[in-house]
C-alpha cells in the first residue's frame, strides 16, 4: 500500500491540505495516511502525531522564545516520518517548520518524494531561499501564477494549481435565519486562528462592536473561529454582555454565514481570498508586537499586506495595520463603506478581477495529479 505523510503547521494549512486530500481519498482509496494536522484532516479520518497547536508559533520573538521546543518537535517529526516510511512527504505552508522537516527527511532518506504546497512568499521577502529549496524539494504546488518565474529560474519543478479555497462545490444551502434570529443583518468578524492573534485583536474588535452598536441596531456580529478557540471567544462575548454577537467554529456553517454577510472585518491572511470570493466587502486588520513589526518592516519588500492589494498594486481593500489598527479607525472605515454603495460595489468588482487569475477549474485535481505521478514513478 502506498503511503503519504501530510505535514502542516497551522489551521489554514490543515484546511488547504484537507481540500486536496479529500479528493485524493475519493479517487485513490487505497492510500495510507499519517499527519501533523488539525480538525480538517481529522474529519477525514487521518491521525495526527500530536496537537497542531504544539507547533503553531507567531512572530520572531515567539519563535526565539520557543526555539528549543521547536527544534525538539522538528526532530520528533522527522523521526516519526522516517519510521512511517511514506512514498511522499506532502508539506503544506508554514515553511519555517515544514520545510525544515522536509530538508532533514530528504537528507536522511532521499527515496521519499517531497511535494510542498504553498510556496514560501519569496516575492515578499527572503528571495534567496529559492536556491536552497532545490536540494530537498521534488515539486512545489503554487497558489498564484506570478510565483512560477521564481522557481523556473532555479530549475525547480513547480505547478500553478490555483487556490482550493476559491472553488465552488455547490454545497447545500443552510437557512441562516435559523441561526441568526430577528432578521438582523450579519456582520462577519475574523480575529485570527492563533491564540496570540486572538488575544491581540479581540479587545480592539470588542470596542469596535460597541461603537457599531451605538449607531446600528439591526446587526448581528458573528466571530468566525476555529473549533479549538470558539469556546474561548464565546466566553469572552458572554463576559462582555453582548446580546447581538455569537461565535462559530463549524467550517460548513461559517461559509454560509459569510455568504449572507453585509460586511467583513478580517485579520490579514488567507481568509481575505474567501471573503472576496463570496463577494463580500471588507477591510483588513493586523497588529503584532513592536519588535516583530520592526523586523518585518526591515525585511519585507512589498507595499501591502494583503495578497489582493499586492497583486493589484493598489489598496483595493483598506488595510489597518499596527497603530492604525484601532477601534476608531475600524469604525470609520466600515461606516464610510457601508454608507457608500458605489465604493462597496467598486471594491467587489475590482477584487473579482484579481481573484479570477488565482482560479483554475479544479485545483485539488491538479494537485492530485502531481501527487499520483510521484506515487507511481
Amino acid at each position: 500500500m502506498k503511503k503519504i505523510f501530510i505535514l502542516t503547521g497551522e489551521p489554514s494549512g490543515d484546511k488547504l491540505a484537507s481540500k486536496v486530500i479529500s479528493q485524493l481519498k475519493n479517487s485513490k482509496p487505497d492510500i495510507e495516511y499519517l499527519s501533523v494536522g488539525g480538525e480538517n484532516l481529522k474529519s477525514l479520518g487521518i491521525k495526527s502525531l500530536y496537537d497542531l497547536k504544539e507547533v503553531t508559533y507567531l512572530g520572531f520573538t515567539k519563535v526565539l522564545l520557543n526555539i528549543f521546543q521547536i527544534k525538539s518537535k522538528i526532530n520528533q517529526t522527522v523521526k516519526e516520518i522516517l519510521k512511517f516510511k511514506p512514498d511522499i512527504l506532502f508539506s503544506v505552508d508554514s515553511p519555517d517548520f515544514t520545510l525544515r522537516v522536509a530538508k532533514e527527511v530528504k537528507k536522511k532518506d532521499p527515496s521519499i518524494k517531497t511535494v510542498h504546497f504553498v510556496a514560501p512568499q519569496v516575492w515578499v521577502w527572503r528571495e534567496h531561499r529559492v536556491k536552497k529549496l532545490k536540494s530537498f524539494l521534488d515539486h512545489i504546488l503554487l497558489l498564484f501564477p506570478f510565483e512560477k518565474k521564481y522557481f523556473d529560474k532555479e530549475g525547480i519543478k513547480s505547478t500553478f494549481i490555483g487556490h482550493p479555497l476559491l472553488e465552488e462545490h455547490g454545497k447545500g444551502k443552510i437557512d441562516v435565519s435559523q441561526i441568526i434570529k430577528d432578521n438582523k443583518k450579519i456582520f462577519s468578524i475574523y480575529p485570527g486562528s492563533r491564540l496570540t492573534e486572538i488575544n491581540t485583536l479581540i479587545p480592539i474588535l470588542f470596542k469596535f462592536v460597541k461603537m457599531m452598536n451605538e449607531k446600528y441596531k439591526d446587526i448581528f456580529f458573528v466571530f468566525h473561529s476555529t473549533v479549538e478557540h470558539v469556546q474561548l471567544i464565546q466566553n469572552l462575548l458572554l463576559k462582555e454582555g453582548f446580546k447581538n454577537c455569537g461565535a462559530i467554529g463549524d467550517e460548513k456553517i461559517k461559509s454560509h454565514i459569510l455568504k449572507s454577510s453585509i460586511f467583513a472585518v478580517a485579520k490579514s491572511g488567507t481568509i481575505s481570498l474567501e471573503i472576496c470570493n463570496a463577494k463580500i466587502p471588507s477591510i483588513i486588520i493586523y497588529k503584532m508586537g513592536i519588535i516583530n513589526f520592526l523586523i518585518v518592516k526591515m525585511l519585507v519588500k512589498v507595499k501591502y499586506a494583503n495578497i489582493i492589494n499586492i497583486a493589484a498594486k493598489e489598496e483595493i481593500i483598506p488595510e489597518l495595520l499596527q497603530s492604525n489598527c484601532n477601534p476608531n479607525n475600524i469604525f470609520k472605515n466600515v461606516e464610510k463603506l457601508l454608507n457608500d454603495n458605489t465604493a462597496l460595489q467598486s471594491q467587489i468588482s475590482k477584487t473579482q478581477n484579481i481573484i479570477k487569475n488565482f482560479k483554475t477549474e479544479n485545483s485539488s485535481k491538479i494537485a492530485n495529479s502531481v501527487l499520483i505521478h510521484y506515487l507511481e514513478n
